[in-house]
């Protein structure tokens, strides 16, 4: 962080604290939390704890079920998105702008249950985040691994806290964009001095406190070594903690992750010391994906996996379980679009300005957000002259016709009787002459009467 002091509270969150973010992350770090504290729903992204049981996952019209995506594509793989800073008892997915680890955690327990959802796709992108639940969350998806498949997919990054999460993924399945990078196995924290500024202040801070070491670390003085020795001892647990974890998850050795260091590596040097597994643009890497899941279910889960699978079923209940997840994750991706476009074009930033947000909607991935943003930068356009009133359609001619034919030849009295029965408003079924005369006055030709 730039500064000692914040207005941000979840910049602040971080403050003393030990952290799992890599070096040189500090701008875009705080960019995205800025953009948190300043959305416009701020209020309860940031304060709203999610519900207990069943109801973290909000119903489509709720427009908080956009900050908690949940959607199975075409070929049963459900992708979670793991973006930006991420952070601890935030029960939320923001965008490329912050993720919570609760809502991690809930997909994935989530797509581990659903019987539509073939494999499991995390799609990363983060510099990393908090440690406090980090670790946890790693552990309670490790132990499920085995269930189906897990692919992870550095796309771009996927620093520290986040590097932590992807190495979940399945032995052999961590793809890494040509441009991104993994690592950045450690931790961080930052001490405060703020003494020699209050000295020319003129500000003096008297502490006063019961047991020894209360204060210790304080930023109003200069940290001494036994605050110092006893901030990194914690900060080595941690470290430890991070490393057994990798090498687990990785089937890696402590000491070969400890010789990487706190360094982040690009896709081929990943490849190189065993970070990753594979080089692939996002979509390439998933197609890739989605062909390895025919041959793992064809092989009823007997593939290069090192953790037994559980859980299986029946191939007839399999396919058809995918067959309807193809379905509903295609009807899902409509629905969400259809929303997506009437939202911006039925927006207020909208008006005036039609035929930016008929391209908007139709031709970009923008968010409703981001829309409007663009939408308010925009001038409106000027109003277009009145248009001269259409003329009748030929459908509207042809009806007057035949109206028209109708008061002419009158309307034949056409029942339901028994089938013989005349009078009373009947005509014989076998007598068309008035039907005949009806279509062809209203213009209506090429009828004859059946043949008896």
């Amino acid at each position: 962080m730039s500064t000692a002091l914040t207005t941000n509270p979840l910049i602040a969150a971080f403050a003393g604290e030990p952290a799992l973010l890599a070096s040189g992350a500090e701008v875009r770090f705080e960019a995205c939390l800025n953009a948190v504290a300043n959305h416009e729903h701020r209020e309860v992204l940031m304060n709203e704890r999610a519900a207990e049981g069943d109801g973290f996952w909000l119903s489509a019209d709720d427009w908080r079920s956009g900050y908690r995506p949940y959607i199975v594509d075409t070929n049963g793989v459900l992708q979670i998105p793991i973006r930006g800073v991420l952070l601890n008892n935030f029960p939320w997915q923001l965008g490329g702008w912050a993720t919570g680890y609760e809502y991690i955690w809930r997909a994935f327990e989530r797509g581990m249950a659903d019987p539509l959802v073939r494999a499991v796709a995390l799609v990363v992108d983060s510099p990393g985040g908090m440690v406090a639940g980090n670790f946890d969350l790693v552990d309670r998806m490790f132990k499920m691994r085995g269930t189906k498949p897990i692919a992870g997919f550095a796309h771009e990054s996927a620093y520290s806290a986040a590097y932590s999460i992807i190495s979940v993924a399945d032995p052999g399945r961590i793809y890494v964009s040509r441009t991104g990078g993994v690592g950045s196995i450690g931790i961080v924290t930052s001490h405060y001095d703020v003494s020699g500024l209050y000295e020319k202040m003129g500000i003096k801070v008297t502490w006063l406190f019961e047991a020894d070491g209360k204060v210790d670390g304080n930023p109003t003085e200069p940290l001494s070594d036994r605050a110092r020795e006893r901030i990194m001892a914690r900060i080595g647990k941690l470290y430890s903690v991070f490393v057994s974890t990798v090498a687990r998850n990785r089937g890696l050795e402590d000491s070969a992750v400890r010789a990487l260091k706190s360094f982040t590596y690009d896709a081929d040097d990943a490849l190189s010391n065993g970070l990753a597994d594979k080089i692939g643009a996002l979509d390439d890497a998933m197609t890739a994906f989605s062909a390895d899941l025919d041959d793992y279910y064809s092989n009823d889960g007997d593939d290069e996996m090192t953790t037994n699978t559980t859980g299986s079923v029946a191939q007839a209940d399999h396919e058809t379980a995918v067959a309807s997840a193809r379905t509903e994750g295609a009807n899902t991706g409509k629905t969400d679009e259809r929303a997506r476009i009437s939202a911006i074009m039925g927006c207020d930033e909208a008006k005036g300005r039609d035929t930016l947000a008929n391209h908007i909607a139709f031709n970009t991935d923008m968010t409703v957000d981001q829309a409007k943003g663009m939408l308010t930068a925009s001038p409106k356009a000027e109003p277009a002259p009145a248009a001269a009133a259409p003329a009748a359609p030929a459908a509207d001619a042809a009806a007057a016709t035949f109206h028209n034919a109708m008061d002419a030849t009158g309307t034949p009295g056409v029942g339901g009787g028994d089938g013989g029965a005349q009078g009373q408003g009947q005509t014989n079924p076998d007598d068309h002459t008035a039907t005949l005369a009806l279509l062809q006055g209203a213009g209506v030709g090429r009828f004859t009467a059946p043949a008896k």
